[in-house]
């Protein structure tokens, strides 16, 4: 589960729980100070700070099974913590391809099995090898990636455009799909195989595995 929040000082912070790092649970935390924090959710105290960006961060995801998260920083890189220690143990610098200089890692997304890592930078994707640290394919998207996840063996992404991206684990385009929000900040994906894509507006729009859209909607906020 991730969320996004503020904390005492005023800077936003994007936060993903894991309840089997620890017996009690943890509530790990990336913030604007170019740190991350890990919580513990019972006594509200935190455990431990991740130091080593040298900017704000956009992203926090966690690999449980290796005792790690990975954090996407305004830095241009993405680094893999351990839990543990607090040390990072491999900073990954996909803004190394020309193609992607001076982007930065606005948002990051880690597999089922924990193989693999996909990051969202300001004009395209990168996806890596957990296993052999190898880069597997960087793709160009025209506009900045705001939110991806994966879909088994797929990537869908979205970003500063009305589309819906699909790819596959080696970067071949699979489908874009047009969506209501001009700009998508957000998608999620239902055991059933809609998606959801929300952005700009508060608009939200429904679309089904097949691809056509099954409903588009605008939240509002509640009258004070």
């Amino acid at each position: 589960m991730t969320a996004t929040s503020g904390v005492g000082d005023g800077t936003r912070c994007r936060a993903a729980f894991c309840h089997s790092l620890c017996k009690d649970g943890s509530l790990f935390a990336a913030a604007g100070d170019a740190c991350a924090y890990c919580w513990d959710v019972e006594s509200g105290k935190c455990k431990m700070t991740f130091k080593g960006h040298t900017d704000y961060l956009h992203s926090i995801a966690v690999r449980e099974a290796n005792h790690q998260v990975v954090t996407g920083s305004e830095d241009g890189t993405a680094r893999i913590w351990d839990c543990r220690s607090g040390k990072c143990t491999q900073t990954i610098r996909p803004v190394q391809n020309k193609k992607f200089e001076g982007s930065w890692v606005g948002c990051i997304a880690i597999d089922a099995s924990e193989s693999w890592l996909a990051c969202g930078t300001s004009c395209g994707i990168s996806v890596w090898s957990l296993l052999s640290n190898e880069c597997i394919f960087n793709a160009d998207c025209g506009a900045p990636v705001q939110d991806l996840l994966f879909d088994k063996n797929q990537i869908l992404a979205v970003g500063a455009e009305p589309a819906l991206s699909r790819f596959t684990i080696n970067g071949v385009v699979v489908s874009q799909i047009k969506c209501a929000p001009p700009s998508a900040f957000s998608v999620s994906m239902h055991s059933s195989g809609m998606a959801a894509v929300a952005g700009h507006g508060g608009l939200v729009d429904v679309i089904s595995g097949f691809g056509s859209h099954l409903c588009a909607f605008r939240c509002r906020g509640l009258d004070r």
